[in-house]
């Protein structure tokens, strides 16, 4: 599979704008290669899941895009802009346009539901009145369904709740591009159902794009339009979910047991 994978264009190319493009992304941790020549494209509008088992680079893959992680070579290029080539102040304003959904929420403990959806806004959406400040956080928490947890502290709040909160957090600030960093790790079925759910609502209502890391196939499922998966830090196999599952390898196969 590696082999015709490598002999391929990136995905997604020639399948509308891009808002992102990464070309041969290679990461080192010493001597472990956790991405080999990595490429792929996110087009408008699409969510773009991510497969891999644990340790195949994913969570690697989301954290370079927006530097949390320097790639050792490679480009990446992010609504336009060559990330890589960005002074602080460029990258500060490029992250504001793309929202990250950590694996574990990253709510502030010592504020409150208001107060963590307060401090993003107040930070970077400065010229908003008081009036346009609640609004926007009302409107997050209808979006989430959790208008009644406004003034309770994460604290009281249960691990789906909490997700459900900190994806307010980030649709805040109305960003381009949404990445999800395993959106539905612990959570039980019913909870990860209602986060996919809402992951195609933040879509549709807000026409962002989104990459989502994950090796959750339920959630695949619920909201691929395309699937990458990852093998050993290299793009193993590519298409819609569909055609993936219908790549007779044992290794690919492995992800669609039930």
């Amino acid at each position: 599979m590696k082999e015709e994978a490598d002999n391929r264009e990136p995905a997604g190319t020639g399948q509308g704008e891009k808002v992102i493009q990464i070309r041969d992304l290679k990461k080192s941790f010493g001597a472990q290669h956790v991405l080999k020549n990595v490429s792929l494209d996110l087009i408008k509008g699409e969510n773009l899941i991510v497969l891999g088992k644990s340790g195949s680079g994913k969570s690697v893959l989301i954290k370079c895009i927006v530097q949390l992680m320097k790639a050792d070579s490679g480009s990446i290029n992010v609504l336009g802009q060559e990330v890589e080539e960005l002074k602080p102040k460029e990258l500060a304003e490029l992250r504001k346009k793309v929202g990250f959904l950590f694996q574990s929420g990253a709510l502030y403990d010592s504020m409150t539901v208001k107060e963590n959806l307060e401090f993003p806004l107040r930070r970077i959406k400065k010229g908003l009145s008081e009036k346009e400040v609640r609004e926007k956080i009302m409107e997050a928490l209808q979006n989430v369904g959790l208008e009644s947890a406004l003034n309770k502290m994460p604290s009281q709040l249960s691990g789906g709740m909490r997700k459900r909160i900190a994806l307010a957090r980030t649709v805040i600030l109305d960003p381009a591009i949404m990445l999800y960093d395993e959106p539905t790790t612990g959570l039980d079925p019913i909870t990860s159902q209602e986060i996919s759910a809402l992951i195609n609502d933040i879509r549709n209502k807000y026409h962002t794009s989104s990459l989502v890391i994950t090796h959750d196939m339920p959630c695949a499922r619920a909201v691929a339009d395309r699937v990458m998966i990852l093998k050993e830090g290299e793009i193993y196999a590519e298409g819609t979910l569909q055609e993936v599952q219908k790549i007779n390898d044992p290794w690919i196969q492995s992800f669609f047991k039930d």
